[in-house]
């Protein structure tokens, strides 16, 4: 009887174990995918569950992840989904910072797209999700560093352009290298082996005419590994800035 009994119990622990792999949650599933890069294959495990907030912010993060290293006529696309993803997300769990985040990441890149009257009020709109991301989680390093990549583009902006914009097409967001590198520094600081934030940095301090900075954080940057398929093009672009150098 006893040995009835543990086979018994064999069966349907086994019977159990076949029933949850049959079922595996998409989520873990789908996370899975992502850190080996393959992007497409977790967002197709991601999208199972349109009623999950967590779901759907890693599905924003994996098409923005994917639209990085498509051919120029599918990016679009796939940003567009990436912002559909992202509002889903916060319907579902305003709360959860990591969908305004990508939401902010999703809207930066559909800027790209748009007319100069859209891109001015697009730019509000990326400074409010990530605003509201680092109120509801202050140690959120990638709306830090997206937000570091915003006051980088408004550093790019001259006076007269500035000028013109806020008298024609509404008032730009006030910021620009001085604010992008304390966000840059403070993203760092939270996730120092993160490829982009360093990569970010570096390209502001060039963008900025601080050279001997941006080469010291390319340097740095060159020696962490990727984390996203599109570090790799980090990369080169590291490379061939320090081979001008002659470093």
């Amino acid at each position: 009887m006893l040995f009835i009994s543990c086979a018994m119990k064999f069966l349907i622990v086994l019977l159990f174990a076949r029933v949850f792999s049959a079922n595996p949650d998409p989520v873990s599933v789908g996370d899975k995918y992502f850190l080996q890069m393959k992007y497409a294959e977790a967002i197709s495990h991601y999208q199972l569950a349109p009623q999950n907030a967590e779901a759907q912010w890693k599905m924003a993060r994996a098409l923005i992840c994917q639209a990085d290293i498509s051919p120029l006529e599918k990016q679009k696309s796939l940003y567009y989904r990436a912002v559909d993803a992202a509002r889903q997300s916060i319907k579902i769990d305003e709360r959860d910072n990591n969908g305004h985040t990508w939401l902010g990441a999703a809207l930066g890149n559909i800027a790209n797209y748009e007319g100069s009257r859209t891109k001015v009020k697009l730019c509000t709109a990326i400074k409010q999700e990530l605003e509201r991301a680092l109120a509801l989680n202050p140690n959120d390093d990638v709306a830090l560093s997206i937000l570091g990549s915003f006051y980088r583009a408004l550093g790019n902006i001259t006076w007269v352009e500035r000028t013109l914009a806020n008298t024609f097409l509404g008032s730009l967001p006030k910021g620009g290298f001085t604010e992008g590198e304390a966000a840059f520094k403070k993203a760092i600081q939270l996730s120092p082996n993160t490829l982009r934030h360093w990569f970010e940095l570096g390209m502001l301090y060039q963008e900025w005419g601080k050279n001997g900075q941006a080469l010291q954080t390319f340097q740095l940057a060159q020696q962490l590994s990727p984390s996203m398929a599109s570090d790799k093009r980090r990369l080169s672009q590291i490379k061939l800035f320090l081979n001008e150098k002659n470093l």
